[in-house]
């Protein structure tokens, strides 16, 4: 069994590379379009397993009689598991292939959110005691292991696309198309809340897990047609050289005599730019899932909205998000100073303005003009230090293990976000009969860290840049003194 699943994730051979520029061109041209679409369709149609909670919680906890609490520690499940998983996922998604991997984890995530919604079919709370505990303890842990699983199958969907992606797309316009991509997050959110909203509104919370986890069987298997490997599995050159980009030879030559571990060790275990840039992220996730995971609560609750109302806001964050990704990409490719560290931090200072801003707004139409902002301004720093920035800071042969143990430190912060929102919410609500006032000051004091933890990465990338620069001119003195 072990075998049979060792060779259907293997990566192809390399083909010998096809000589006919005609042909090559042809090739590449259509499988590069082709590569970017899966993708993006791909991580799309993946939060529907994944945001389908958002818009269920309420009504799970009404249904089953949950805390926020016990809500939070539910949501936290998928993100241990799924930070945990995303590194070692992507350490093994540097070395399989895409077109199987990616398929795989789809639909497998997919049977863990039918186990999530129908066990509580089979249990249901009440004053029934299994081994002395009441059924709805149970079936908390039961719904907690579900969705725990979901969270480590969840995991294996973003390392290959990050493998395609970086094997597929050049250095000149990675930052570009990479923000371009990575709106397909802010849609496969938009179009979860509307799905679930309706689902759950006609027929119930669990059909939002049942029929959405059928829609992502099928993009699975969809995928198993429309994805390949790298070009070089295809017999193209590398895009880089076809692209005619600027390559370090020596640079190159080096990493081609270092097995996979050793760049995995010089460029992730000693990569302090990856571990300040991860640390960061991990912010940016406390306030990325607070927002997506508890507005539909916090505005039933708090500002007295409908579920209708309640889930066109969450959209607005959703759909907005998509162009401040965009954005953020874009004026990180034309910083004249070459950092795209002061973009992120603009992006967090707006963040933190919105978010006071809403929670004190009482007019309704600025709720989605604000919660808009919210979804645009969170998404720059997401898009950049955990995706563009982590990327740039280490080599291809470890993309997905890089951008995984970035993806970890966010899924840090989103264990963090769940728990701690769902504690602020009930302790600020015990003391000050303000429960939603605890969850927006968490929220703020993340973006407050995300900007301390921008200007370390600025400070340290300036001392390292100086101490490079120092050691060109002491090179160069050193050889002009023996041609001398």
């Amino acid at each position: 069994m072990t075998n049979i699943l060792a060779r259907f994730f293997k990566e192809p051979p390399i083909k010998p590379e096809i000589q006919d520029k005609a042909t090559v061109d042809k090739m590449y041209k259509h499988w590069s379009i082709r590569i970017f679409l899966s993708c993006y369709v791909a991580y799309i149609v993946a939060h529907f397993c994944r945001k389908n909670i958002a818009v269920a919680l309420p009504f799970i906890g009404q249904d089953l009689g949950y805390t926020n609490t016990q809500l939070g520690i539910l949501g936290s499940s998928l993100y241990m598991t799924y930070g945990i998983g995303k590194f070692i996922n992507g350490i093994i998604a540097d070395r399989s292939n895409v077109r199987t991997f990616l398929p795989t984890a789809m639909i497998i995530s997919a049977i863990a959110n039918l186990c999530f919604a129908y066990s509580a079919v089979f249990i249901t709370p009440g004053h029934v005691s299994f081994f002395g505990l009441p059924s709805a303890t149970i079936l908390l842990w039961v719904l907690t292991f579900f969705w725990g699983a979901n969270g480590w199958f969840q995991s294996m969907i973003f390392p290959p696309i990050a493998k395609a992606l970086s094997y597929w797309l050049s250095k000149s316009e990675r930052a570009t198309k990479w923000s371009i991509w990575s709106t397909s997050h802010q849609l496969g959110v938009f179009t979860t809340v509307m799905i679930s909203g309706i689902l759950i509104g006609h027929f119930g919370w669990k059909t939002a897990f049942g029929i959405e986890a059928v829609l992502v069987t099928i993009t699975g298997l969809f995928l198993y047609w429309s994805l390949r490997d790298r070009p070089q599995s295809l017999g193209l050159p590398d895009v880089d050289i076809y692209k005619n980009e600027p390559i370090e030879k020596e640079e190159e030559n080096k990493k081609a005599k270092m097995s996979y571990f050793e760049m995995f060790r010089k460029y992730i275990v000693c990569n302090k730019i990856l571990w300040l840039l991860s640390i960061a992220y991990a912010f940016v996730y406390v306030i990325r899932f607070g927002t997506e995971d508890w507005f539909v609560k916090y505005l039933m609750e708090y500002k007295g909205d409908s579920l209708a109302i309640a889930t066109a806001k969450l959209s607005s964050l959703a759909v907005v998000g998509s162009i401040g990704a965009i954005a953020a990409g874009w004026f990180s490719d034309r910083s004249k100073s070459g950092s795209r560290i002061p973009i992120n931090i603009a992006f967090f200072i707006g963040l933190g303005v919105c978010l006071f801003l809403f929670h004190i707004n009482t007019i309704d139409v600025f709720d989605y003009v604000l919660a808009a902002l919210i979804g645009a301004f969170t998404a720059g720093p997401q898009l950049l230090l955990g995706g563009v920035c982590a990327l740039e800071a280490t080599s291809k042969e470890v993309a997905s293990a890089a951008l995984g143990f970035a993806g970890m430190f966010g899924y840090v912060g989103a264990v963090l976000s769940a728990s701690g929102t769902g504690f602020m919410i009930d302790t600020f609500q015990k003391h000050f009969n303000n429960g939603w006032l605890g969850a927006v000051i968490f929220w703020i004091s993340s973006a407050i860290v995300g900007i301390m933890m921008c200007l370390v990465i600025m400070a340290y990338s300036a001392s390292q840049k100086k101490k490079l620069q120092a050691q060109t001119v002491e090179s160069s003195d050193e050889k002009e003194t023996v041609k001398q």
